[in-house]
Parts: C-alpha cells; structure tokens; sequence
C-alpha cells in the first residue's frame, strides 16, 4: 500500500478531494461536508480543498431531501488526498461489492479516507477499517461494534484514526471537517469558518453522542460564556477589559487566566480578534468604505484600524476585495 499522508499534520497545499455521494444521504451530511471546504476557501481567500463529486454507479444520487447530485463512478476515480463517503439509509443495499472493492483500492492507494454518518459503515463492509477505531450514527453503534469485533467502536461524535476519521452525523461531520481545517490550515481559519455558520464546535474527544446536543466547553464556564456575549455585543463600541470584569464580579487578572485556560489568547487578544473578524466579513460582504468599517468594529482612527487589519489578514481592505474569492 502507498505511504498514506498525514493530512492532519500543517500543510499549506491544497487537498484534492472526492466526495462519494450515496442514494438516500442525509441532506445536512451532504452540507457537512462540503459547506466546511466551501467557506475555508472563501475565509482563506484560495483554494484549500478541490473537490469533485462521485457517485457509486455514475447514476444521480437522491439525497432525503429530494435534492440530486450528478458525479462520475467511484470506480473511475484513480486516486485523491481525500476521500469524503456520505451515506445514510439502505447501507447494505449500497454495499455492492463493486463499491466495497473501489474503497479497498483507493485505500490502498494512500489516501485518507473520512466518513459520515452511515459512510463508517461501509468503510467496515470493506474491511478496512479493521484494527482502527471508529464511529458511526449513534442509533448504529451497538450493532456496529457486534458486527465489526475488529474495530475499536467509540461512542464520540467523531474519531480520527490516520488515514482515517469517521463522524457519527451531521454535526458531528461539521465538527470533524473543522478539526481536519484546524490541523492542516491553522486554528484562525478553522474558527473563522465556525463563525462563519454561527457553529460552535465540540473538540475531539470532548463530547460523545447522545441524541441531544451539548453546549460548546466553554459555556462550562459561565463567567467566560457571559464575557464573550459582552464582547460579541459591544463590537462597535468595545468595553475596556477591566469593566467587562466588573460586570462579571471578577478580577481583570482572574478573567486573563480564565480566557487563557480556556480559549489560549488573554481578553485583549481575543477581543481584537473578534473584531478583525467582524472587519474582515464586512469587507468582503459589503460595500461599506473602509472608514465605516473602522467605526463599525470600534477603532477610533481609520490608521489605527489598517495598521490592526493588516497585522491580522496580511492584507489591506482595498486589496482584499480587489481579489475575488468563492
């Protein structure tokens, strides 16, 4: 078998990716895929992922939704970086020995192979997954651990096991493909994707599945969880530290170890952040001058603010937008 890449390790080349689309997909596990390297390519500025569709005959694949998707046969497909497998009902049905041999050769092949929602199940039909951990759609996992005695089956939402990560459904998919833009691409533009779908995503190994959801980590902490909505609420306008702490009955201090325990920047850090990412959508999204923009995201010179937006994006707001972007 090929040397497999560790697409989990910082890289800056792009990922040409397969999207194997099955009949009866769930339509937000279509969207849990793709949507992620869509918006990572668009907040990046470049093509991260290159991705083109298959299907498992080369016939249109039906999503739940109704929603078709056109794609050449998964047996044509000679090899990629990444191979996504979206599927959902009627898996064994869809196990034609055809597909499961066309998954054993890419495999072998070197790629990484990750898969969502019933997309774990297949991986297993084809044997190899055998000797990984794993997970799938947490209505499946009793029988999928019976049934595949060789696979560590785990109950977390999604489990990454080079050259392979399975999720356990939709938003466990989101997670998963933010992890994935985390670890090659950097946490900034992982968190900016996040922002982008007002998702707050659940870390590997932080939550297992349950048919309801959690809240992110850090609304374990109310102190903090209440500092963020002061922050997300005063963008225009922004708070001077000290007096977000006051209105948390905490100290500035215990609010820099807190931010820092929890989130890896200190409040001005984070803060800044914010704002910039709150720049950075308004320039690309409107046509705001670059003026109202300072004032919209609470600096009180337009110099002061394109010295920040610079130091952040590598970029000014003119040259930004003189590049489009998907």
């Amino acid at each position: 078998m090929k040397f497999a890449e560790n697409i989990f390790s910082p890289n800056d080349m792009p990922l040409d990716t397969a999207v194997l689309v099955l009949d009866q997909s769930n339509t937000l596990s279509f969207a849990a895929a793709v949507d992620p390297m869509r918006a990572a390519n668009r907040r990046a500025g470049k093509n991260l992922f290159n991705w083109t569709f298959y299907t498992a005959s080369g016939d249109t694949a039906s999503l739940t939704s109704g929603l078709t998707i056109q794609g050449a046969e998964i047996a044509m497909l000679d090899g990629c970086d990444l191979l996504l497998v979206i599927a959902g009902f009627d898996l064994e049905h869809h196990a034609t020995p055809r597909l499961l041999a066309s998954l054993r050769r890419l495999h072998r092949t070197g790629c990484t192979i990750a898969a969502i929602d019933g997309g774990p199940w297949l991986l297993a039909r084809a044997g190899i997954l055998d000797g990984h951990s794993a997970t799938t759609h947490w209505e499946d996992l009793e029988d999928f651990a019976t049934r595949f005695a060789a696979i560590d089956t785990r109950r977390d939402r999604f489990v990454i096991s080079p050259p392979f990560a399975t999720s356990g459904g939709a938003a466990p998919g989101i997670d998963m493909m933010l992890h994935l833009i985390a670890a090659r691409f950097g946490k900034v533009l992982a968190t900016r994707v996040a922002s982008a779908f007002l998702y707050d995503p659940v870390p590997l190994g932080e939550q297992g599945q349950s048919p309801a959801s959690a809240p992110r980590p850090v609304r374990r902490n109310p102190q903090i969880a209440r500092a963020l909505d002061l922050m997300d609420t005063h963008i225009d306008d922004p708070l001077p530290i000290p007096e977000i702490a006051r209105r948390l009955s905490m100290s500035p201090r215990s609010l820099e170890l807190r931010f820092q325990t929890h989130l890896g920047k200190s409040p001005q850090g984070y803060y800044l952040q914010l704002r910039l990412n709150e720049a950075r959508r308004l320039a690309t999204d409107t046509t705001q001058r670059v003026q109202e923009i300072a004032i919209a995201t609470g600096f009180s010179s337009q110099a002061s603010f394109s010295r920040a937006f610079r130091g952040m994006h590598g970029t000014s707001v003119r040259d930004l937008r003189r590049n489009p972007r998907r």
